[in-house]
């Protein structure tokens, strides 16, 4: 019985979004020729890379039951401070790091903002997507910057043994951060804070400075996206990333992460990355609008928490 009610549960939570995955692509296979291709199946890696590692600092944070709405922003404002960088004729690794620094601060005064502050992370990650968004509209004058030499735009149009380079870094980050979660300290007291905050503290843990650390990750990781999505485009603009925030929040949420906190896995959400990257590019072969990919994307945001909040009734049910 223990065993039946393990792979009842755990088993359906941990492989059914790969199982998804799989039968999203069985279904536009069968509805489009073009979908099953090795050039296609590329297009959706490198499609899926930039949501894919925002995702990664939005695992983190929402393991411990805090939220980040700044991180679209935060992408657009370290995206064109870069590319002033660029224009302005810094070595391409002395810009990409002022680009970091700059998501790092945003993050970083998130978690401030958090923990001295005593903000809901929902208001404090609020005010800074006003924040940064209208910064890199100051920043810029509200022009895009574009122009960029091919040593920069090689890291979203070059290939590494015919592997795209985003798809490559994508695949780096999710090795290192899932390293993190399972094996640092820094993993197990993400767990923990998001787990029961207020035992971390017993046992502890100081809670601030993880947490300062977890958003700064947060915003590092949207200046890693910014990087990408600057020399996939060849331009910075200060409205990139719109939206931005909500496909990181879903991914993570498809891929199992529990928005209560102390629960998810960073393979979960690469599986939950790549069902919107499927769902959408999919969507585009047969012809669907955007306006409806997004009330099917949205459909899918609610039906895997409606499954996960049911999994876990029944999980606590077969325990008593």
């Amino acid at each position: 019985m223990k065993l039946f009610e393990k792979i009842e549960f755990d088993q359906i939570r941990r492989y059914g979004t790969v199982i998804g995955l799989v039968g999203l692509c069985l279904f536009f296979t069968l509805l489009s020729e073009h979908f099953l291709t090795i050039s296609n199946l590329m297009n959706v890696a490198q499609q899926s890379a930039i949501i894919a590692v925002i995702s990664v600092g939005m695992t983190f944070v929402i393991i411990t039951a805090g939220i980040d709405l700044s991180v679209g922003s935060v992408l657009a404002f370290s995206g064109v401070v870069m590319a002033s960088a660029l224009e302005g004729g810094l070595p391409i690794p002395v810009a990409i790091v002022i680009g970091f620094l700059v998501g790092f601060g945003c993050g970083a005064v998130n978690g401030l903002l958090i923990t001295y502050g005593n903000l809901p992370p929902f208001i404090a990650t609020l005010g800074m997507m006003s924040i940064a968004r209208g910064a890199g509209l100051w920043y810029t004058d509200g022009r895009s910057i574009s122009g960029f030499d091919d040593g920069f735009r090689f890291l979203a149009t070059g290939e590494i043994f015919h592997i795209p380079v985003p798809v490559i870094i994508m695949i780096v980050i999710y090795v290192i951060a899932h390293f993190v979660l399972t094996r640092t300290k820094l993993g197990r007291y993400t767990y923990a804070i998001g787990g029961n905050e207020e035992a971390a503290i017993l046992s502890g843990i100081n809670i601030n400075f993880y947490k300062n650390v977890i958003y700064g990750i947060a915003g590092l990781l949207s200046a890693l996206a910014a990087v990408i999505l600057t020399a996939r485009l060849n331009s910075a603009q200060p409205i990139a990333g719109i939206m931005y925030e909500l496909d990181a929040i879903a991914a993570t949420v498809i891929g199992g992460t529990s928005l209560m906190g102390g629960e998810g896995t960073i393979f979960g959400t690469l599986i939950g990355a790549l069902i919107i990257g499927v769902l959408r590019n999919g969507l585009n072969l047969i012809g669907v609008s955007s306006f409806i990919q997004q009330i099917v994307i949205g459909s899918v945001i609610i039906g895997a928490i409606l499954l996960d909040t049911n999994l876990k009734k029944m999980k606590t049910r077969s325990k008593r």
